[in-house]
């Protein structure tokens, strides 16, 4: 298992320290219901440094990943993101969602899943050979760096309080490099984020060496913004509608099931896994991902493999769930037979031999 470069921090200000996707990192600090309430109403941070971040250089480095991902990146403009883009094998599994950044045409960066970094390093390092592209260059920098995201409503005056001047111009997605920031130079800051507060311009990350990133951390306590933890960061993303690895998706689920439309472009070919990707798409698929929304009050915490159940019959599972203080009541999501996928209905989901009835929504939930 590995650490995050800013542990001590963690130990610090009181982190739960636990494991995920190998990674030592912080559950909560003290308050998970008050880090997630703090991100929806003022302001709190995440230190998201378990998600892998990669490099990759080359004249044709373009080229190799219209090749690879499923979304067509010549429509990303400079210093623009382009996410969440799905990383698919052969058979149109989802190896994983990827964050892209398009420094220059020869320059772009990546954000990856924690539990997928060797993956997806592995995944794109064969891929590179085997299509001819030895030229590009990928280089895994995780070890080495951090990334920090700032989220909620006051996000902006807090980033512009360490001295961000560019950050009150970004538009959602768009990002500056190498950024003066506490005195050093950050790799990039972004206005992005997981929590659904960057759809609402409140939210930013930014990716910065191990030594500014920990000057950041420390900065952000002194001017009083609440950490929080990998709890609260599963609720907002949940809110938000936002699917999971490992948890929503895996490498045996396809994205029409998932129904990941803004991960991929229908109309793309000559990726890894299009043939079987378009296959999906014209024979149709048995189940597909839907939203669950309880009963507004109802306290219940819906569990991954919960059974979703229509007149007695199982028709699905739940994959994510939680209670939602911000919204008063259960949400989750789940995969249910195609038949009964209707938005609008209802259903039942049986919590530890309960059933609890849910209505089937299209996320987002906020």
């Amino acid at each position: 298992m590995r650490e995050v470069p800013l542990v001590e921090l963690h130990r610090r200000y009181g982190g739960s320290l636990g494991e995920f996707g190998g990674w030592l990192t912080s559950f909560d600090f003290r308050d998970p219901v008050a880090e997630h309430l703090a991100v929806r109403k003022a302001v709190a941070f995440f230190d998201v440094s378990h998600m892998g971040r990669f490099v990759l250089r080359g004249g044709r480095v373009l080229d190799f990943l219209q090749r690879l991902f499923a979304k067509d990146l010549s429509k990303v403009g400079e210093g623009y993101m382009s996410g969440p883009v799905l990383l698919l094998n052969e058979d149109a599994g989802m190896i994983d969602d990827v964050m892209l950044y398009r420094v220059r045409e020869d320059l772009w960066y990546a954000v990856v899943n924690a539990p997928r970094i060797s993956r997806d390093f592995e995944w794109l390092s064969s891929w590179r050979g085997r299509l001819g592209f030895s030229d590009v260059e990928i280089e895994d920098v995780t070890g080495s760096t951090t990334l920090i995201a700032i989220q909620g409503p006051k996000a902006l005056e807090v980033v512009e309080g360490l001295g961000v001047k560019e950050a009150g111009s970004l538009r959602i997605l768009q990002f500056v490099e190498n950024v003066e920031v506490l005195g050093g130079r950050a790799t990039l800051v972004s206005r992005s984020g997981w929590t659904g507060e960057e759809v609402r311009s409140h939210g930013f990350e930014i990716w910065a060496p191990v030594e500014l990133g920990w000057r950041i951390f420390e900065k952000l306590v002194e001017l009083g913004v609440r950490p929080a933890g990998l709890i609260a960061r599963d609720i907002l993303r949940l809110e938000a509608g936002y699917l999971l690895s490992g948890v929503d998706f895996n490498e045996s689920t396809n994205p029409i099931e998932a129904r990941y439309w803004m991960a991929f472009d229908l109309d793309k070919q000559g990726y890894v896994g299009y043939e079987k990707l378009e296959a999906r798409y014209r024979e149709g698929v048995e189940r597909v991902r839907v939203g669950l929304r309880f009963k507004k009050g109802v306290r219940v915490v819906p569990r991954h493999g919960d059974p979703i159940v229509v007149g007695g019959t199982e028709v699905g599972h739940v994959t994510s769930g939680t209670y939602s203080t911000y919204l008063e009541r259960a949400i989750a999501m789940g995969y249910v037979s195609s038949r009964y996928a209707y938005i609008g209905g209802t259903v039942h989901v049986n919590c530890r031999g309960k059933l609890y009835e849910a209505k089937i929504v299209e996320p987002p939930f906020i």
